[in-house]
């Protein structure tokens, strides 16, 4: 299938007919939205700190809890994407992602702006289950592969975007500017979804929420070897990308002596380097396949991880010695994750939503342990942020080598 014509539509009765270049653009923008809520408020967080009053356990738990309920609420969004459609889902979570967005703009105390931040993280699980779901929608695993890939460049780029512009927001108006920013982009997302998405799953399931079935389903995506191959990738490529999104701001500003906009630089350097492995990804799908590529990008991952841990060990506190292996983590991960989702949901095309909701919330419970133990092992210097790099680099790596290779081969519709 080539990649400007999409699957008859079985759930409507109709074909889904979207554009080349605005199925990226959608795809981008729904994904995008995860960086978005996280990138962009980066830079405000040692300013909301002292804004609100709040310890660093806290200020962590803000992170911690958007992603815990971004993780828990794709096992709601799943199911429910493939009983009623992706269009409607979309469209009742970006309005109520907007809304949620507001709230946390506006919130008197760390308490209540926890409880917008998990809010948003539910509402934001929709978006990315959908976006998974749609992929697997409209095309077939390798061709899948490559339009993530593509989707995930223009990721990227609102990746690179976010923290340059959250350090400035910052930096000029506070660290609600940053909230502030977050409801316009949705409000835009959600207003693009309303007109331009048609409904391209093939076929809505009626029996998808009913207890039994939904157990079914869970069951046999869980243990389908596959499945856990890739998802076991994404959910350990993140693990390491968290790590440096819920630390970098301390250590580039409180350690580093960085301000918030050029800690906004500095995080924005990592994100063209995920762009850059993103591009990377797709010249190396046509060369060596799926495998082989996660397989030679785990060599960044390993490089990154390792090398910052080596260099914090023996002292070097500088910010190039920070920067560059994060680079080096960065472009391994534009390789991973555009692999890794599509790998996950590439068994299942009639439980697609059900496939990435899984996926999804491993990889967020992944990313919520992270900002606990952050919360608690920060200590002033680097070595926290650069041995939780190394860690999850090398359980990267190794499910590359092993669990990837043995398990992983796709498999058409």
């Amino acid at each position: 299938m080539s990649e400007s014509t999409a699957r008859p539509n079985a759930g409507t009765g109709r074909a889904a007919r979207m554009a080349p270049a605005v199925a990226a653009t959608l795809l981008a923008l729904l994904l995008g939205l995860q960086p978005l809520s996280t990138d962009l408020y980066l830079p405000a967080l040692p300013a909301l700190a002292r804004g609100l009053g709040a310890g660093m356990p806290a200020v962590q738990l803000t992170m911690s809890a958007l992603i815990l309920a971004f993780g828990v609420a794709q096992l709601f969004w799943g199911p429910v994407a493939d009983r009623y459609g992706r269009r409607p889902v979309l469209r009742v979570a970006m309005a109520l992602f907007a809304v949620a967005s507001l709230g946390a703009t506006l919130a008197p105390s760390i308490e209540v702006l926890t409880l917008w931040r998990a809010a948003q993280g539910a509402c934001l699980a929709a978006a990315v289950v959908c976006a998974r779901a749609m992929v697997r929608d409209l095309y077939e695993p390798a061709e899948g592969a490559r339009v993530m890939s593509l989707a995930m460049s223009g990721l990227g780029v609102i990746a690179l975007s976010s923290p340059m512009v959250g350090g400035l927001l910052a930096a000029s108006f506070g660290w609600r500017s940053t909230l502030l920013a977050v409801t316009l982009v949705v409000t835009g997302v959600l207003l693009f979804v309303w007109r331009v998405l048609p409904e391209t799953a093939r076929s809505l399931n009626p029996q998808a929420l009913h207890a039994g079935t939904l157990a079914r389903t869970a069951r046999r995506v869980a243990s389908d070897p596959t499945f856990f191959s890739w998802a076991s990738l994404t959910a350990c490529t993140y693990g390491g990308l968290f790590v440096v999104l819920a630390s970098s701001s301390f250590v580039y500003i409180e350690v580093l002596g960085l301000s918030a906009a050029q800690y906004g630089m500095a995080l924005g350097a990592g994100s063209t380097s995920y762009v850059a492995g993103t591009f990377a990804c797709r010249r190396l799908l046509r060369r060596h396949g799926l495998t082989g590529t996660v397989q030679r990008g785990a060599f960044f991952s390993l490089a990154g991880g390792l090398g910052m841990a080596a260099l914090a060990a023996g002292g070097v506190h500088a910010v190039a010695a920070v920067l560059v292996p994060q680079c080096l983590y960065a472009f391994g991960h534009g390789i991973h994750q555009p692999c890794g989702q599509t790998g996950a949901v590439s068994p299942f095309p009639q439980a697609a939503g059900v496939a990435a909701a899984l996926a999804g919330f491993a990889l967020a419970l992944v990313a919520f342990c992270v900002g606990l133990w952050l919360g608690q092992a920060l200590d002033g210097t680097v070595r926290p942020m650069a041995y939780g790099l190394a860690f999850w680099a090398v359980l990267t790596a190794g499910v590359a080598w092993t669990l990837v290779p043995r398990h992983g081969a796709l498999r058409a519709a």
